[in-house]
């Protein structure tokens, strides 16, 4: 059911490293995200994927994970992703790519979920480190890295209290993620 994909899509950091992802199935999941609405069909967007393991630990090196869990430096070994996919822009195609890595992302994450995967989308990265270790050429700008894998933990929506947006986990390690709620977000209905 599309409900229980959106549900399940959310933000997970943790995973079970061993399970590995084919690169069949990450080409089929950034075939959703080709096949994706695009501002003026302009079809900027290309794509790295990273799943070797030595250059899997180089591009965990240049990320950040959590802003607001301040104690907290990332997946330790065993728990991080099994893959990467690092989305680009070409720039030679145009410098605007309107608000299509979104719609992009979310596309290749729900085919992920379906597949019984989930992933992160990163977008606080040392640039010229991740730049360099990939050997991406200049005209195409690092957008975001999405990291990908079995999920290993288990992230839950609360609603938000009191205006704190920010996400935390329990003792237990569950990863809770407080939303505003519907009334709040629709401002009127005409």
């Amino acid at each position: 059911m599309l409900k229980d994909l959106f549900v399940n899509n959310r933000s997970y950091r943790r995973f079970f490293e061993d399970q590995k992802i084919s690169v069949l199935e990450l080409k089929e999941w950034i075939n959703f995200a080709r096949l994706s609405a695009s501002g003026r069909n302009a079809q900027t967007l290309k794509y790295k994927i990273v799943l070797s393991e030595d250059k899997r630990n180089e591009v965990f090196e240049t990320l950040a994970w959590a802003g607001y869990l301040k104690e907290w430096d990332g997946p330790v070994k065993g728990e991080r992703p099994a893959a990467y996919v690092i989305m680009l822009n070409d720039e030679e195609l145009g410098k605007n790519y309107f608000s299509d890595d979104g719609i992009a992302a979310q596309s290749l994450l729900l085919g992920a979920v379906e597949s019984g995967f989930g992933g992160c989308i990163l977008r606080a990265f040392n640039d010229k480190k991740l730049r360099d270790i990939l050997k991406i050429k200049e005209g195409h700008k690092i957008i975001q890295v999405i990291a990908l894998g079995k999920p290993k933990e288990k992230v839950v929506i609360t609603e938000m209290k009191q205006g704190d947006i920010k996400y935390w986990r329990d003792e237990k390690g569950v990863h809770y993620v407080p939303k505003r709620s519907l009334d709040e977000i629709i401002l009127e209905e005409l």
